[in-house]
């Protein structure tokens, strides 16, 4: 089998761009584009079980892998890191005795979070109510890394607002969207040629699932207006009615801001067009 590698994505602006951190920012984060509880609030038959919100549950269980989304909440393992250890095991992908956090959490693109965007999003956690979910650590049939990169210390974001650059920063280490979207090889996601190109394929309850081409070719997003593409990320509807199915966390990208939404669909067409893989 061959040893996985990780792209390493890390988008570094101005410290000038920097804002303080709030309860209020990370709840909407959380709750909101980072969609945590897609991963980490176990699924029961009609959905989300909100009464254990981020306790955790099995996501991937194949040859490779059984990955576990960990108990995120008060009153799992986390309770006893800092905050400064649990920002680093989301932004760094390492856990406060340096064991190395696996897939499928997207730490290459989670090492490019703000600063101020990190310490709301663990501002927020601390207030989740706690469940007693035991999760267990996942188990790799592959090595993982020692690091994901060098330490961090400073990250900022670009400057809010209805742009590319921040619909970037949303797209890549918010919501993640280009992870999921990228073709993958065997040493992970193709950032560099196949960005957006789409054909991971999830599996689940649901049966098989590929993620889309999200570029900007006729195989990708070319025929779909904004308002198609806005429709499609809040919902799972496509034009022409039909539902799209898991995993994409429709219901948590519904409570983004109209502006969030609208700059996120102008970075996406302005992902250069690939043909389907």
């Amino acid at each position: 089998m061959k040893q996985l590698a990780f792209n390493i994505v890390v988008i570094l602006f101005p410290l000038s761009t920097i804002a303080e951190p709030s309860l209020e920012r990370g709840e909407y984060l959380v709750r909101g584009p980072a969609a945590c509880g897609n991963c980490h609030t176990p699924q029961g038959p009609n959905g989300p079980d909100m009464t254990n919100e981020l306790g955790g549950m099995m996501i991937e269980k194949n040859d490779m892998m059984e990955a576990w989304a960990a108990n995120i909440t008060p009153g799992s393992r986390v309770a006893d890191w800092s905050d400064a250890d649990l920002a680093r095991a989301i932004r760094e992908g390492i856990r406060p005795d340096g064991t190395v956090i696996g897939p499928p959490m997207p730490i290459g693109l989670y090492r490019g979070l703000s600063d101020d965007d990190l310490m709301s999003m663990v501002m927020f956690l601390r207030t989740i109510p706690s469940s007693d979910i035991e999760t267990p650590l996942s188990t790799y049939n592959f090595p993982l890394p020692p690091a994901y990169g060098p330490p961090l210390e400073t990250v900022s974001a670009p400057p809010s607002g209805v742009t590319v650059e921040y619909g970037a920063y949303l797209a890549g280490p918010v919501a993640h969207c280009t992870e999921c979207h990228t073709t993958f090889g065997p040493k992970g996601p193709m950032f560099d040629t196949h960005l957006g190109a789409g054909g991971f394929e999830f599996h689940g309850p649901w049966g098989v699932s590929v993620a889309p081409n999200i570029t900007s070719h006729q195989d990708g997003l070319a025929g779909y207006s904004d308002d198609d593409l806005k429709t499609i990320i809040v919902s799972g509807k496509r034009p022409d009615g039909s539902q799209m199915l898991p995993p994409m966390g429709y219901a948590y990208y519904a409570t983004m801001s109209p502006e969030d939404l609208e700059a996120i669909v102008m970075y996406l067409r302005t992902i250069p067009p690939l043909p389907d893989p």
